[in-house]
């Protein structure tokens, strides 16, 4: 029995070894992934730009005149009328300036009524020869003096009036009310650092940002018209994202734009408006412009499936015999997170291999059928809702 045990060791090793090389020649079965066939769709994109806000109309109130503050008639963040009353400010001096001025109007009135009487005295006089004509000539020019002298009378109880005027200050249009850093019996005037308080408008809201030169050229390169004014008529109209991050219900326009690039910050500034009937973004607020950029066909990929290789996107493409081919890809984020605009690297009708991530270059897959248009109705929901 020992002399066939050889016999039987080869025999083993030889069908182990058969058993392997079978195993190695057999070819891996390909795995079923969802291929997402290129096809160029509608789509829009965002960009946000820090804005500053201010109102519409914003307006420092100050004092014309020196005094003490007497009244303080509305409170910090009241919303006020055109006219209506907001401080009164004490300064004796006013008053005791318009006291003498109706003194000297009297006094004044007083020697022009005398002059009268002495012209009207020596003009029959000097019809008879009895009295010189220059003694009528004499009489008419201190009433012409008297006369002038009551009408600078006259002036300084106007001037004294227009001075009391000032102590009462009223609000120069509608608007609210900002800080008020001064309290009643505050000495104040008109060169004084602070101002008594500012009036805002908040009917309609400006927005302040601005762009890059690469950013204003690609801008106007988008928009259709021939002049400044004419893309700026047809650009769309822009969201307003609020520091909480909240989109305000209201859409703006972009009103006007800086025909210069300012040369210590290589920027261009832009304002757009929006509506603020309700007051509810207060002037001085900080924001975001978000503009939006409408593609009429461009291609979608979703983020989901690419990967990235050091600052490279790279995507899964299927070649003609289904054998996947890792392809670089540009691409601009849109602004949902979940979907790519391919700019190059992808064309329509290529297929892209959804939800793989370590594939390898020449790996054959089993393409699955794709419901395409609910995998975009995520990306065109976003966008309507932006």
């Amino acid at each position: 029995m020992r002399r066939f045990i050889p016999v039987i060791l080869i025999i083993s090793a030889f069908s182990a070894c058969s058993s392997n090389a079978k195993k190695r020649s057999k070819a891996p079965t390909p795995k079923d992934y969802p291929v997402l066939t290129m096809e160029p769709r509608k789509a829009t994109t965002y960009t946000d730009y820090p804005a500053a806000i201010q109102g519409e109309q914003v307006v420092e109130i100050r004092p014309m005149v020196s005094g003490y503050l007497q009244q303080i008639l509305v409170p910090e963040g009241a919303t006020v009328k055109k006219g209506q009353l907001l401080f009164t400010i004490s300064n004796p001096q006013f008053e005791q300036d318009k006291i003498t001025a109706e003194a000297a109007i009297k006094s004044a009135e007083a020697d022009v009524a005398a002059a009268r009487m002495n012209v009207e005295k020596v003009k029959p006089l000097v019809d008879k020869d009895i009295v010189s004509k220059y003694e009528l000539e004499a009489a008419q020019y201190t009433l012409q003096s008297q006369e002038a002298t009551l009408a600078q009378a006259k002036a300084t109880l106007a001037n004294a009036e227009t001075n009391i005027g000032y102590t009462y200050i009223r609000s120069p249009h509608d608007g609210v009310i900002g800080l008020i850093p001064y309290k009643m019996g505050a000495l104040v005037n008109s060169t004084t650092t602070d101002p008594l308080t500012t009036l805002s408008n908040a009917g309609n809201v400006f927005a302040y940002y601005t762009l890059t030169e690469k950013q204003l050229l690609n801008f106007y390169d988008r928009v259709s018209g021939t002049t400044v004014a004419d893309k700026l008529k047809h650009s769309p109209q822009v969201s307003l994202i609020l520091s909480n991050g909240l989109v305000y219900q209201y859409k703006g326009k972009i009103e006007t734009a800086s025909g210069l690039i300012s040369a210590s910050t290589g920027t261009a500034n832009f304002k757009a408006i929006f509506p603020n009937p309700q007051g509810m973004i207060p002037s001085g607020a900080s924001a975001n412009v978000r503009v939006p950029h409408t593609y009429d066909s461009a291609l979608i990929i979703p983020q989901s499936a690419t990967f990235q290789i050091q600052d490279k996107v790279v995507a899964y493409v299927l070649n003609d015999s289904s054998k996947v081919v890792s392809t670089t890809i540009d691409v601009k984020p849109t602004m949902d997170g979940q979907f790519y605009i391919v700019n190059s690297g992808l064309k329509q009708g290529d297929k892209v291999v959804l939800g793989a991530t370590n594939l390898k270059d020449g790996f054959q897959v089993k393409p699955l059928p794709l419901n395409v248009d609910s995998l975009y109705n995520a990306v065109d929901t976003s966008n309507s809702n932006q």
